[in-house]
């Protein structure tokens, strides 16, 4: 409301100098109206006064200004010729012999130089201050006079009269102009609130449209921006979103840095690859100390683009790019190829080490058979060697093999397709087939099946080669005399079953039992390859498990056994409470 209080003492200074000027200039115009007209007025009297004197010569100067003064109401003076006061309606006889000559007062000398003379001042016989006419006639000058007192008190009365209503008038004007500057502040004032508001950011605020003239036009010009503002921030705060989700769904980091190294903005893998937990803006001195990612950040802020180049941060192998910005910062691209390092690693392993498991039986293929072709050698040396090269040949068909199936489980070529099996009559045609490959029976096999689960809701081929695997590592590394067992038990918490296979053998290292489910990893690779794996199985046995949506799980010490288990989710096809209580322990025992 300051400007309605300017507004009015403004409006209220200007009717008051008004005023004030009025009652002057009034009272002024007022004072000079009545004089002119009151020396007309006494001029005119005195003209009457010099033409009858001048008619009555004889008569009695005295009592002739006795009597017109009576009549007219004003002071007469008669002067004669040479100045002498001859009669004066103030005076008495006796009095006028005393009175000055007014030969040289500047009315009378007027009059008989101009025939009329007028002049205002103070009469030395009267003491005030009076206003003479003086008209010349033929015996003299016959002169009217009145006190400019009562000029002075017609001018102040008039002028009270006029300064009374100056402030009826004033106090008027002065309602009219607090009601005006209301009506016109408050419009602006709220504009002004409402122009607060959306600088402030509250863009649901909006000026009222029922003022008039151009503040109604600027409320209307105020409520269309307000508007605009409205859309273009929305339009803006969904392209900032936008943004936001794309930069924040990239796996590749971003890192966003001012002119005055000040870290501005990073995505979450950004802060994942730099292990950066701080709230931003933080310092770049605070990111990991890099020289290559120093180095990057350092060019780019200096103008100059770089990368892509390749480093190593918090174990983590990164492609670093930077490119400088139009304000002086720079941003940082991070990109992990740390996995993509990782599994061209594990190509070159596997690579490696399918040459070398193929290497191995194709040297002693090549070998024999270049023997068998040169040498003249004895029937059962020459029968010999063919089962040699018959077993290298077999011991190659089961790497490629394996290698197929690999292939085809982790390309996504093979989908299980999942049954409930019967895990105990699985296990006895495993035990079956194996008894019939190892002919010494030097190991006992035998199940174990919990009665809560006789049954897994798996692929039954995959099953299969499931145990079958585990049972031909178990027996391959369990020596004579020992056991391998296949269980199952119901899992705790879990919706679904474990299966495995326990054996009494050598054991494995713990610094192994990690790696064991990895491609052509083996404890020990002399023994392995005398045995006749092909460090796959339990690679096999890993994905086919993982492709039910199951787990697999190791435990093992040196001379104490080994323990293979892999969890399988339930399915419609698992038993049901009942038939789990129903259901009877299942146990098969060999030599």
């Amino acid at each position: 409301m300051r400007l309605a209080r300017r507004l009015f003492a403004g409006f209220a200074l200007v009717i008051t100098v008004l005023a004030i000027l009025v009652v002057a200039i009034s009272g002024q115009r007022l004072a000079r109206e009545l004089t002119a007209r009151e020396t007309d007025q006494l001029t005119r009297e005195a003209q009457l006064l010099a033409t009858e004197w001048a008619q009555q010569p004889n008569a009695d100067a005295e009592a002739l200004a006795h009597t017109a003064g009576g009549a007219l109401g004003h002071r007469v003076t008669l002067i004669a010729s040479d100045g002498r006061v001859i009669g004066d309606s103030e005076f008495a006889d006796d009095a006028l012999p005393h009175l000055e000559n007014h030969a040289t007062r500047p009315e009378v000398a007027a009059a008989r130089a101009a025939g009329t003379g007028v002049a205002t001042r103070a009469s030395p016989s009267r003491g005030d201050t009076e206003l003479y006419v003086a008209v010349r006639s033929a015996l003299g000058v016959a002169r009217v006079s009145v006190s400019t007192a009562q000029l002075g008190d017609i001018v102040s009365s008039a002028r009270n009269d006029v300064l009374l209503s100056a402030l009826i008038a004033l106090a008027a004007a002065l309602a009219l102009t607090f009601a005006f500057s209301r009506a016109v502040t408050q419009p602006i004032v709220e504009l002004r609130d409402v122009a607060r508001s959306l600088a402030a950011g509250d863009l649901a605020r909006r000026p009222s449209l029922s003022a008039t003239g151009e503040v109604g036009d600027l409320g209307t010009a105020m409520h269309r921006m307000a508007e605009q503002l409205a859309a273009r921030l929305r339009e803006l705060q969904a392209e900032q979103d936008l943004l936001a989700a794309a930069i924040e769904s990239l796996h590749e980091g971003l890192l966003a840095v001012d002119a005055h190294r000040n870290v501005m903005r990073l995505n979450d893998s950004a802060r994942r690859l730099l292990r950066a937990d701080r709230p931003v803006p933080f310092s770049a001195d605070l990111l990991p100390r890099d020289a290559l990612l120093r180095e990057a950040l350092a060019a780019a802020l200096a103008g100059q683009p770089s990368g892509p180049s390749e480093t190593v941060i918090q174990e983590r192998t990164l492609s670093i790019t930077a490119r400088p910005l139009g304000d002086g910062g720079a941003v940082l691209a991070l990109l992990d190829l740390t996995a993509t390092r990782r599994l061209e690693a594990v190509r070159r392993d596997f690579v490696a080490n399918v040459s070398h498991e193929l290497k191995t039986p194709l040297t002693v293929i090549g070998g024999f058979a270049e023997t068998l072709v040169t040498d003249d050698l004895p029937a059962a040396q020459r029968t010999q060697f063919v089962e040699a090269i018959r077993v290298n040949a077999e011991r190659m068909r089961r790497i490629v093999d394996d290698l197929l199936d690999l292939s085809r489980i982790e390309s996504g070529g093979w989908r299980p397709n999942p049954s409930a099996v019967d895990v105990a009559a699985m296990a006895d045609d495993i035990f079956s087939a194996a008894r019939r490959a190892r002919a010494d029976n030097a190991v006992t096999l035998e199940t174990a099946v919990d009665p809560r689960a006789p049954t897994v809701y798996a692929d039954p081929t995959a099953l299969r080669q499931v145990l079958t695997n585990l049972i031909d590592n178990a027996v391959r590394y369990t020596p004579a005399g020992g056991t391998v067992s296949v269980f199952t038990a119901l899992g705790s918490g879990d919706a679904g079953a474990w299966v495995g296979v326990r054996d009494s053998g050598i054991g494995i290292a713990p610094e192994h039992l990690s790696r064991i489910f990895e491609r052509f990893y083996r404890v020990d690779p002399g023994r392995s390859r005398d045995a006749g794996g092909t460090g796959l199985g339990l690679a096999i046995v890993r994905h086919l498990v993982e492709a039910h949506a199951g787990r697999v799980e190791a435990d093992s010490a040196p001379g104490r056994g080994t323990t293979v288990r892999a969890f399988f989710p339930a399915g419609p096809a698992m038993p049901s409470e009942a038939e789990m209580h129903d259901s009877r322990p299942y146990a098969v025992t060999g030599p």
